[in-house]
């Protein structure tokens, strides 16, 4: 990175590790004051390195992990059991295929993408939680309005 124009985005990726460092209590606050004003008088990536040269490496941020779904197991699980059983009995007509596609299903379905089901919060102003109407003729009022 030698004469290649800064642009704003780099002045501020700079500054914010600067930040970081004399957060971390590796400046001064003068020293940060005087590298911040560098840092955004900068024309050049040239000038920006100096900056930052003597400060440890920004870590990079983990990569996120894909999350396994906790019901994977228990279905393959069950699959290579329904098969087992299905080779011990004389493998006839393939019918673990039947289980084995119903629960799939759910797995391939639109709502396998966002998690389980969140439950409905229950509403203490509510007799019966159905409705808002249902609190007037709520149990034991033989259905009249008060």
């Amino acid at each position: 990175m030698t004469e290649l124009r800064a642009s704003d985005a780099d002045r501020d990726r700079v500054a914010e590790r600067l930040r970081t460092a004399a957060g971390e209590g590796r400046l001064s606050s003068d020293e940060l004051e005087e590298r911040l004003e560098g840092a955004f008088a900068a024309r050049t990536q040239a000038e920006l390195e100096p900056l930052t040269a003597d400060l440890p490496q920004a870590p990079r941020p983990a990569r996120p992990r894909r999350r396994r779904r906790p019901d994977l197991g228990p279905y393959v699980g069950v699959s290579v059991m329904l098969v087992a059983i299905w080779a011990l009995t004389g493998m006839g007509y393939f019918w673990p295929v039947w289980p084995i596609l119903g629960w799939g299903i759910s797995f391939v379905g639109p709502g396998s993408l966002r998690g389980p089901c969140r439950r409905r919060s229950f509403n203490p102003a509510s007799s019966t939680g159905r409705w808002p109407s249902s609190r007037a003729a709520g149990p034991g009022s033989g259905g009249r309005l008060h």
